[in-house]
């Protein structure tokens, strides 16, 4: 890696899980012979968020502040840009890049561009993702912008995904029964790519390695920031 490559901050916490894996990935997907290869890069992992579902859906406590303060801790120890691998927390993203002063790649929006590019005769795209996602309208509000149209699952169906990522958030044993069935009943209302839309699903698609036409957005977004930082991809 060029001396003059630029360090990547994570905004990570939301989950622990997920940032580690997020990391794991960005590390995988550099193209590099040695340790000098790979991206310098800050992780401020922070379990201390507040729950962004839980705020989005039923007025709890506000995030806002614990994501504000933790970006610019990432920019205050030399960040040169972020990432956040968290998934609702992008509802938020407005609020913390008029608080800080250096580029944060949004997840969200790069995965829209990344479906319309790779899934060229996408129309419909299924929507996996907690219900503050599904409510916040930030992945309708992406692929809409990409001329695609978003559907979410019903809410017997958004259960299941729900506890699944719950389930992974409370390191408990974890089956993708209910998580195969919520994208069947997608799959029965047209969609034909489906978004893993909380990175605890990314944690999940290591487990299960599921099979069919997902996208990951932690795949995305480490590409995105691999590139972005001056490197090359596998």
């Amino acid at each position: 890696m060029s001396s003059t490559a630029k360090t990547l901050g994570i905004v990570g916490g939301m989950g622990p899980m997920a940032t580690a894996l997020l990391y794991e990935k960005v590390t995988a997907l550099t193209s590099a012979e040695k340790d000098q290869d790979h991206l310098k890069i800050l992780i401020n992992s922070n379990p201390q968020i507040p729950d962004r579902t839980a705020h989005i859906v039923a007025g709890g406590e506000d995030p806002r502040a614990e994501l504000i303060a933790t970006s610019r801790h990432l920019e205050t120890m030399g960040a040169d840009f972020l990432i956040m691998p968290c998934n609702t927390a992008h509802y938020f993203y407005e609020d913390i890049v008029a608080q800080i002063g250096i580029p944060f790649l949004h997840m969200i929006n790069e995965t829209a561009a990344h479906i319309k590019k790779a899934f060229e005769n996408t129309t419909t795209v299924g929507i996996l993702a907690t219900q503050g996602t599904c409510q916040s309208g930030v992945y309708h509000k992406a692929l809409e912008a990409q001329g695609m149209s978003p559907v979410t699952p019903d809410p017997e169906m958004q259960k299941h995904v729900t506890d699944l990522i719950y389930d992974i958030k409370g390191g408990k044993k974890v089956t993708d029964k209910g998580f195969l069935e919520a994208v069947e009943s997608l799959k029965s209302r047209g969609a034909t790519c489906f978004i893993l839309g909380c990175t605890e699903l990314s944690v999940a698609d290591k487990i299960f390695q599921f099979n069919g036409p997902f996208v990951d957005p932690l795949h995305v977004i480490a590409t995105a920031a691999i590139r972005f930082a001056g490197g090359k991809t596998r």
